[in-house]
C-alpha cells in the first residue's frame, strides 16, 4: 500500500524538482515507524513537497533548503539519497530513533551549514567524508552509539567555519585530532564528554580564542591541567575537565598555575575538575577568579591543606563541592559571606572543630553535606535547608530540635555520631521531612508509631542501645536484667581480643624469630657497658603502638625528644606475652629542646646521634622520607612518613620495595592513584587477611570503614611536603578513635 502511495506521489509531482522530490521519497521509504503521524502530509496527494512537515524550500519552491524532523520519535535508517538535496543548508534529525550508519554520501552536501543527528541510536564510525563539508557551522552527533576515532578531516579541512561541535556521549576512541597546523578560529563550543578519548588536550586548541564552552569530562585524557590553553580563552564560560586523569603542575603538587591561568577568563561561570588525580593545596588566588562563577567542583581529588579565606570573594557561587579530598583544618567562617550558596559539599575530608554559626544565615542554602569529617559542634538555623547530612562526625549532646523543624527540610542524616536524647523529640519535626537517619548514636526511649516513624526502617535506627519498640528488627521494650550488665563486658572482651590479634599478629610475626622476650633479644654477652647502653632506650608497649602514642611520646613528651629514623616492620618485635615493642634505635636522633620537627630553627635545638651513622641517609628503602634524599636533617615528620608507609603496607599487604620494583613508583603513590574510588579490591583483600569476628555486633561495613580510614591516614602521613603531614599526636588521636569505634561502633563515627 505504501508503495502505491509513493508511486502516486511521483506521478503527481513529477514536474517539481525531480531530484529533490525523489530524494525525499527515498528517505520516506527508510522510515519504519511514525508514532506521532508527522509524515502524514508526505503521503497526501495534492500537497506540494514544500508544504510537507519539516520541509522548507527556497523562494521559488524548486529546491529543499531545510529538512528538520527533530523530536518526532521517528524510527528507521537515514537514506543516502538525501545527498541529492544539493541546496540543503540544514539537516536536523535529532531526538529520534534512527539507527544504522551515517551515510558517507552526505559529504556531498557542500552547502550544508547545520548537521544534527544527536540523540538517536546511530552506530559505526563518523564518516571521513563529512570533513568535506567546509561550510559547516554546527555539527552535532552526540548521544549515539558511534565508535572509532574522530576523523582528522573534521577539524583540519582548510576552513575554520565550525562554531559548534558536539561528539559527546558516544564510544569514540583515540586522541583529539587537532594538529598544530589546524585552526578552528571560530570555534565557540566543543563538547567531547563521555567518550573513551586518550592523550593530552592538543595545544592547537589555544588558537580557538573565541571558545565559550569546553567539555571534556568522563574520558581518559591525561597530562597537566591545560594552563597554556585556557589562558588564551578570555570568553570561556564553562570548563568541564572532571573524571579524567589530569594532574597538577610541579609533580602534581601545585594548583596555583592552573587557577592563575583562569583569572583572565572574566566570564567564567562553571568550573569542574572533579574526579582526577589532582594534588596540591587550594591556592588563595582562587579568590581572584571571575565573580560570574556560579559553580565550582574540585571533589574526588587528592587536594590537601585548608580552604583559603579568599574563597569568600566568589560571591555569586551557588554550588561549592570540595568533597572526597584530603582537606583539613576548620571550615572558614568566610564561607558565610557567599550569600548565594545553595549547595555545599564538604564531605569525606578531615575537617575538624566547629561549624561556623554564620553558615546558618546563608539565605538560600538548601543542601549541606559535612559528613565523614571530625566536626564536633552543631549548626545554627538555615531557613531554606532541604537536605542536611552530618553523619560520621563527632557531634555529641542533644540534637537541636529547631533544626528538624525547618519549614522546607526533607532529609536529615545524623548517623554515626555521639548524640543523645529521647527519641520522642523527633515527633516534632517539620511535616516536609521524608527521610531521617539517626542510627549509630546513643538515643533512647520507645520508638513512636506515628509522625516520621510511620515510614522509617530499622536501618535508620540501628545501634542506638537505648531504643526499643515494636518496629521490626528492634528489641521490644522490657525491663533490663542484671545479667545483661554482666554479659556485655564479657562480649566486648571476647570481640576485642581477636581484633587486636588479627590486626597485629600478621604484621610482626616474621620478626619474632629474630628476638625473644627482651626488647633487644636475650643477653649474648655479659658486657656491663653494653647492657647499660641498651637500658637507655625507651620501651613502647603494644597498646601504645596501636594508638600510635609510643612514637608520639618519643616526639613530644620524652625528656629528650627522639627521632627513630628507621620505623619498619622488622623493627617491631613481640615478646613472650605478644606485646609489640619498637626496637633498633641504632640510627635514632636525640633532640635537645623543641619538639623534633625539622621545620624549627636549627639554632634553637641541638641534634646529635646515638651511633656512628651521623651524616648517612636515615632509614630503609621504601620507608625513608623523600626529603631525606634531598639532604634534609632527620625530623619527626620523617618518622610520620615511615609510620604512614607501615599503615599502607599493613592494609595493602604489599611491601614498599615490591611496589618500587613492579609498579615503577612508591607504595604511597600507588595507593594515592587508587584513592578514593578504586580502593575496594584492596579493602576486600584486607578483609580476607583479617576477617571480622563472627558476631552480630560487627559487620563487614564497619571493618571496611576502618580500612578506608587507615588508608586515608596513611596517605596524609606520606604526603611529599613535610609541613602538610600530621604530627604523631594527631595520628595517635586518630588511631584511638578507630580502636574505640571497633569496640563500640555506636559511639564514634568514621
Amino acid at each position: 500500500m505504501l508503495y502505491v502511495v509513493l508511486v502516486c506521489i511521483v506521478l503527481v509531482y513529477g514536474e517539481d524538482s525531480s531530484d529533490d522530490h525523489t530524494a525525499l521519497v527515498s528517505f520516506l521509504t527508510g522510515i519504519v515507524s511514525d508514532p506521532e503521524h508527522v509524515l502524514e502530509s508526505w503521503n497526501s496527494t495534492g500537497v506540494h513537497m514544500c508544504a510537507w512537515k519539516g520541509v522548507e524550500c527556497n523562494t521559488a519552491r524548486t529546491h529543499v533548503v531545510q529538512l528538520d524532523l527533530s523530536g518526532n520519535s521517528l524510527q528507521g535508517t537515514i537514506s543516502p539519497a538525501l545527498s541529492n538535496l544539493s541546496y540543503l543548508t540544514v539537516l536536523d534529525l535529532s531526538d529520534n530513533l534512527f539507527s544504522g550508519h551515517i551515510p558517507k554520501e552526505l559529504g556531498l552536501l557542500f552547502r550544508l551549514k547545520q548537521l544534527s543527528f544527536s540523540s538517536n541510536v546511530l552506530e559505526g564510525d563518523i564518516p571521513t567524508e563529512l570533513g568535506q563539508l567546509n561550510r559547516l557551522v554546527y555539527f552535532n552527533v552526540g548521544s549515539n552509539r558511534l565508535e572509532g576515532q574522530i576523523p582528522p578531516s573534521l577539524f583540519c579541512n582548510g576552513t575554520s567555519s565550525l562554531q559548534y561541535v558536539d561528539l559527546s556521549n558516544n564510544s569514540l576512541i583515540g586522541k583529539i585530532p587537532l594538529w598544530d597546523q589546524c585552526e578552528l578560529l571560530e570555534l565557540r563550543f566543543l563538547l567531547l564528554w563521555s567518550n573513551k578519548l586518550v592523550g593530552q588536550i592538543p595545544p592547537a586548541l589555544s588558537k580557538s580564542s573565541k571558545l565559550e564552552w569546553l567539555d571534556l569530562e568522563s574520558n581518559s585524557l591525561n597530562g597537566e591541567l591545560p594552563i597554556e590553553i585556557v589562558k588564551y580563552m578570555p570568553r570561556l564560560q564553562f570548563l568541564y575537565l572532571s573524571d579524567n586523569n589530569f594532574i597538577a603542575h610541579d609533580g602534581n603538587s601545585n594548583l596555583t598555575p592552573f587557577f592563575a591561568s583562569l583569572v583572565n577568563c572574566s566570564k567564567l561561570q562553571e568550573l569542574e575538575v572533579a574526579g582526577n588525580s589532582l594534588g596540591g593545596e587550594i591556592p588563595s588566588i582562587i579568590g581572584d577568579l571571575s565573580t560570574s562563577l556560579v559553580q565550582i567542583n574540585l571533589g574526588e581529588n587528592h587536594i590537601y591543606g585548608s580552604i583559603p579565606p579568599s574563597i569568600a570573594n566568589l560571591v555569586n557561587v551557588t554550588l561549592l563541592n570540595f568533597s572526597s579530598n584530603l582537606l583539613n583544618g576548620s571550615i572558614p567562617s568566610e564561607i558565610s559571606q557567599m550569600r548565594k550558596l545553595e549547595r555545599v559539599y564538604l564531605s569525606n575530608n578531615s575537617f575538624s572543630g566547629l561549624i561556623p554559626s554564620a553558615l546558618g544565615d546563608i539565605p538560600h542554602l538548601g543542601l549541606l553535606d559535612l559528613s565523614k569529617n571530625r566536626i564536633s559542634a552543631q549548626l545554627g538555623n538555615c531557613i531554606a535547608l532541604e537536605s542536611l547530612n552530618l553523619s560520621q562526625n563527632l557531634l555529641h549532646g542533644h540534637f537541636p530540635v529547631p533544626i528538624a523543624k525547618l519549614p522546607y527540610l526533607q532529609e536529615i542524616d545524623i548517623s554515626s555520631n555521639q548524640l543523645t536524647g529521647d527519641i520522642q523529640q523527633f515527633l516534632q519535626v517539620s511535616p516536609t521531612l521524608k527521610h531521617l537517619n539517626i542510627s549509630f548514636n546513643n538515643f533512647s526511649g520507645t520508638i513512636p508509631n506515628d509522625g516520621i516513624f510511620k515510614s522509617i526502617t530499622v536501618d535508620s535506627l540501628q545501634c542506638n542501645p537505648g531504643l526499643c519498640g515494636s518496629l521490626s528488627g528492634m528489641p521490644p521494650c522490657k525491663k533490663k536484667k542484671k545479667l545483661r550488665s554482666i554479659i556485655m563486658p564479657v562480649l566486648i572482651m571476647l570481640i576485642g581480643t581477636p581484633i587486636v590479634c588479627c590486626f597485629a599478629y600478621p604484621l610482626v610475626l616474621r620478626s619474632r624469630t629474630r628476638q625473644k622476650s627482651e626488647i633487644f633479644g636475650e643477653d649474648v654477652s655479659d658486657d656491663e657497658e653494653q647492657d647499660t647502653t641498651r637500658s637507655k632506650y625507651p620501651r613502647i608497649s603494644y597498646r601504645q603502638l596501636v594508638e600510635a602514642t609510643g612514637v608520639a611520646y618519643l616526639h613530644h613528651h620524652a625528656p629528650m625528644k627522639v627521632v627513630h629514623c628507621d620505623l619498619k616492620p622488622s623493627n617491631i618485635l613481640l615478646d613472650k606475652d605478644m606485646t609489640a615493642l619498637v626496637t633498633d634505635f641504632g640510627i635514632a636522633k636525640l633532640v635537645k629542646g623543641g619538639d623534633g620537627r625539622g621545620s624549627e630553627d636549627p639554632a634553637k635545638k641541638h641534634l646529635f646521634s646515638t651511633s656512628s651513622t651521623e651524616g648517612l641517609l636515615c632509614g630503609s628503602i621504601g620507608y625513608i622520607a623523600p626529603e631525606y634524599g634531598l639532604g634534609r636533617h632527620a625530623s619527626t615528620e620523617g618518622d610520620v612518613y615511615s609510620f604512614g608507609v607501615l599503615l599502607l603496607e599493613f592494609i595493602t599487604g604489599k611491601r614498599p620495595t615490591d611496589i618500587l620494583f613492579q609498579e615503577g613508583f612508591n607504595l604511597a603513590e600507588w595507593v594515592k592513584s587508587l584513592f578514593p574510588n578504586k580502593l575496594e579490591p584492596i579493602a576486600q583483600q584486607a578483609l580476607l587477611r583479617f576477617p571480622p569476628p563472627c558476631t552480630p555486633v560487627y559487620s563487614t561495613k564497619i571493618f571496611q570503614d576502618v580500612i578506608y580510614e587507615i588508608i586515608e591516614l596513611g596517605l596524609m602521613c606520606t604526603q611529599r611536603s613535610p609541613s602538610t603531614r600530621p604530627n604523631m599526636l594527631d595520628v595517635a588521636h586518630e588511631m584511638g578513635w578507630l580502636k574505640q569505634y571497633l569496640s563500640n561502633p555506636s559511639t564514634l563515627p568514621i
